[in-house]
């Protein structure tokens, strides 16, 4: 006869236990090095933003401090008090923070591409007027029509693009996201 329970084998009451039970050492561990990360990642904040981020003041203290060590196992050090340091503190609104001004620079460069390619469609394609307005109700046809045809000119007679970046100015807010 087997002496030992078939730990393969999974139950109801099994998966019960697995959930209550606590996260392993190797979970524990990588939840440790993302708070440290999170931690680094503040530290190479700007001190003005970083102003804008509600955190306890050892954790802010600790923060200055790590920017001003350079030595390689002081650093390492200062880096771990952190970590220890964040676990006292909820990522997640520090996480959202810094997403949201990483992805700052990302939209703003997404849009002037879409700007910049309405502009290149409105002087290749005669049809890319009619769709813009229906896009853009308040568009004036007219003022543009006549901005197409002048940096168009402009192009052929090899002019100073004057025309062509005022047909991007004026689309910016036109096509301003909606935020």
């Amino acid at each position: 006869m087997h002496r030992y329970p078939n730990l393969n084998h999974r139950t109801p009451e099994s998966d019960a236990l697995a959930d209550s039970s606590p996260p392993s050492k190797t979970r524990r561990k990588e939840a440790m090095h993302a708070l440290q990360d999170l931690g680094e990642a503040l530290v190479l904040v700007s001190p003005e933003r970083l102003a804008q981020i509600e955190l306890p003041e050892r954790l802010r203290d600790a923060i200055v401090e790590a920017r001003r060590i350079t030595r390689h196992e002081a650093r390492r050090r200062q880096m771990q008090y952190l970590g220890r340091l964040m676990r006292d503190v909820d990522p997640e609104p520090i996480r959202a923070k810094l997403d949201e001004w990483e992805q700052g620079p990302r939209r703003e460069k997404a849009q002037l591409h879409r700007l910049e390619a309405w502009r290149d469609r409105l002087l290749a394609e005669p049809a890319a007027l009619d769709e813009l307005a229906l896009s853009v109700p308040e568009l004036d046809r007219a003022h543009f029509q006549r901005l197409i045809r002048m940096a168009l000119d402009e192009r052929a007679k090899d002019q100073p693009p004057r025309y062509y970046r005022q047909l991007f100015q004026e689309l910016k807010p036109l096509l301003a996201p909606s935020t």
